[in-house]
């Protein structure tokens, strides 16, 4: 018996000390999670349930140089409801008076927002949807009905805000203006303007503390931010919507009547350089047309004909030729190591000068001219090519400018039909704006300036950064050249290949330009053609300086030459500038009232001479949410009366905005 109790007491002692012996191990434990890792714990348990998230800044606006919008962000609004935060009496007072209310704005009937309410409660549902897409006007309704304008935690709104990009003018120049977007593999990537500006547009984002209240749900904590985002800054452009409305559509109209594949026109400023529109079309299966590739800047093909002023300039420059000099077309087609060059006037052209025989665009009296002069030193008139920068990219700032090529007589591919083939347009390659650039340097007696798309960026009326004119070459040539090239650019407008472009109403000079372009397709072999047409105007004083180039028009007429196809935009461009246009683009008064620009080819935009955050803008004709929108980021409290779009708004555009500014704008 003795022996039985002494077993009994051991094996409760063991009992106990196992006991005692978890007791320290908890003690320890708990110990070291309270003081040694609690800092950590704490740490992991606040970044589980708090979490900080990032509010994006507002992005710049990109304005156009006469003011006009281009592209804005404009804030969607998504609104949904924590069901377990309002208190009984709150919710059962406010209810049925908020599902009324959400009623008249969201229509869907009364009922059916109470049942959805009720049925969130009953669920405990903490992040229930109620509207998403929401424009800033219904946005501040709905927050101000009752139950929602008690507040996150009294009234339980949850208020989500995304920022999207929208360009007021449409899909106008929309390569050029840009995108920049995020990748599904988390990188940064964009086009235009916008990506190549996007250190001044993008401002600084903010922070927002969020409580995770279920599985992937969260809540703001408090109602003000604890990082403020700053916006970024506006980035004027030089682009003009009144030339660029007629860049467009003149466009536009060639590619639907000759069926092109694709196309491209651009206006430079000739002075300063600046780009006051740039147009490019492709096709849609659907035989549509819209913006695309940036082929102005992108595609760098075989230019064809345009490149003859290339070989013109080299040759009065190096001074082995005059325009005087008479070249035989021998009957229009002549032989280089067995391939044909060949004139697209069967027969040729007999004797003539080298000038007429540019202004008719003889091959064979050009490749004469070149070859003949520079057989035994090709170099020399390479070299001379280069000189003018022809065969390097311009540097623009937008992305994606398509590479230059000139043959090199030291390279591995020079052949003996590589200096003939250069000398009408062939075996070299050469971007729209590249040629234009090159076309340009004549009309502004001889100074190569560098394309610009953006003239400056703004901070409301402050200017943060000027970009001023950037000149490639001071002197492409002597002034001797340049006179002559001139007299031969009119000429060939007014009475050679362009010559059914001339007017006597106003001069243009200028050169057309049609090039074969093989390529694969199918696993066979294609040809099509590409029709351009490069020059100036008016032709006694240049303003502006212009390039058409349309890809794979129709042939069933035979009509696919530059003149046919291209020339009829510049024409159309030029004539509508000078018949329709202002005397001056230069902005003089930014505080003078603004002039309703008018309707062209049935396309309303909003005009007005300084479109910027120190002025009220021009809204009109907009739709009320991105009305209300332009106004929200102005600080500018808006009331609205009707429905549809703004038929006229209380302070009129270009005035000065002041503090607590409120406008009323009337829709219809």
């Amino acid at each position: 018996m003795a022996i039985e109790d002494k077993q009994t007491s051991y094996r409760i002692f063991l009992v106990a000390f196992f006991i005692f012996m978890m007791a320290i191990a908890v003690a320890v434990k708990l110990t070291n999670i309270q003081w040694v890792e609690g800092d950590y714990y704490r740490k992991l348990a606040k970044e589980r349930t708090v979490k900080n998230f990032v509010i994006p800044a507002n992005k710049g606006n990109i304005y156009s140089a006469d003011g006009s919008l281009l592209a804005t962000s404009i804030p969607n609004y998504e609104i949904r409801f924590d069901a377990v935060a309002p208190k009984n009496e709150a919710f059962d007072k406010n209810v049925k008076l908020l599902s009324d209310s959400l009623a008249l704005v969201l229509g869907k009937p009364s009922y059916f927002y109470l049942n959805e309410f009720r049925k969130a409660r009953a669920n405990k549902n903490r992040y229930y949807l109620v509207a998403r897409d929401l424009s800033y006007t219904d946005f501040i309704k709905i927050k101000g009905f009752p139950l929602f304008n008690l507040g996150t935690y009294k009234g339980g709104i949850i208020i989500e805000q995304e920022t999207v990009r929208e360009h007021p003018i449409g899909k106008i120049a929309e390569r050029t203006i840009g995108y920049e977007r995020t990748n599904p593999n988390g990188t940064l990537d964009g086009k235009g303007i916008e990506w190549a500006f996007r250190k001044y547009l993008n401002g600084k984002d903010g922070k927002i503390v969020k409580q995770k209240i279920a599985k992937g749900q969260w809540k703001p904590i408090r109602d003000v931010n604890e990082v403020d985002p700053q916006d970024g800054y506006d980035v004027i452009s030089t682009i003009d919507v009144f030339i660029q409305d007629i860049a467009h559509h003149a466009l536009l109209k060639q590619l639907e009547l000759y069926e092109a594949d694709h196309g491209c026109v651009v206006v430079m400023e000739t002075n300063s350089g600046k780009i006051k529109a740039i147009s490019n079309l492709g096709r849609d299966h659907d035989g549509s047309y819209y913006e695309t590739t940036n082929y102005a800047i992108a595609e760098s093909h075989e230019p064809g004909s345009t490149y003859k002023l290339v070989d013109l300039m080299t040759l009065l420059e190096d001074k082995k030729v005059d325009t005087s000099t008479v070249f035989d077309s021998r009957g229009g087609d002549i032989m280089y190591s067995g391939k044909h060059v060949r004139d697209s006037h069967k027969g040729g052209y007999g004797k003539i000068s080298l000038a007429r025989g540019f202004e008719v665009s003889s091959n064979t009296v050009m490749v004469q001219a070149v070859y003949n002069n520079y057989k035994n030193d090709p170099s020399k008139f390479v070299n001379r090519i280069n000189s003018y920068g022809l065969n390097k990219c311009l540097g623009l700032p937008i992305k994606g400018e398509g590479k230059p090529f000139v043959p090199q007589p030291s390279d591995k591919n020079w052949s003996n039909i590589s200096l003939p083939w250069m000398a009408f347009g062939y075996g070299v390659s050469i971007t729209p704006l590249q040629t234009l650039t090159f076309y340009n340097s004549v009309a502004n007696n001889g100074e190569m300036v560098k394309p610009q798309f953006v003239s400056e960026i703004k901070e409301w009326n402050k200017t943060i950064k000027k970009f001023d004119k950037e000149i490639i070459n001071p002197k492409v040539c002597s002034q001797e050249t340049l006179l002559k090239l001139k007299a031969v650019l009119l000429n060939a407008v007014k009475k050679g290949t362009g010559n059914k472009l001339y007017s006597k109403d106003f001069s243009m000079a200028g050169k057309t330009g049609t090039a074969q372009v093989n390529y694969a397709k199918d696993g066979g072999s294609a040809k099509y053609y590409a029709s351009s047409f490069v020059g100036y105007f008016p032709a006694d004083n240049p303003k502006y300086s212009c390039i058409v180039v349309v890809h794979k028009p129709s042939t069933a007429n035979n009509n696919y030459y530059g003149a046919d196809v291209a020339g009829p935009v510049f024409k159309r461009i030029a004539q509508k500038i000078f018949t329709d246009a202002p005397s001056t683009n230069e902005i003089k008064n930014v505080n003078r009232k603004i002039q309703k620009q008018e309707q062209d080819y049935d396309t309303y935009f909003v005009k007005s001479q300084k479109q910027q955050k120190s002025v009220v803008p021009n809204v009109r004709g907009m739709s009320a949410m991105d009305a209300v929108a332009l106004f929200g980021n102005l600080g500018v409290k808006v009331k609205i009366i009707g429905n549809g779009k703004v038929k006229t708004q209380s302070i009129q555009a270009g005035e000065l905005l002041g503090k607590n500014t409120t406008i009323i704008l009337e829709l219809t």
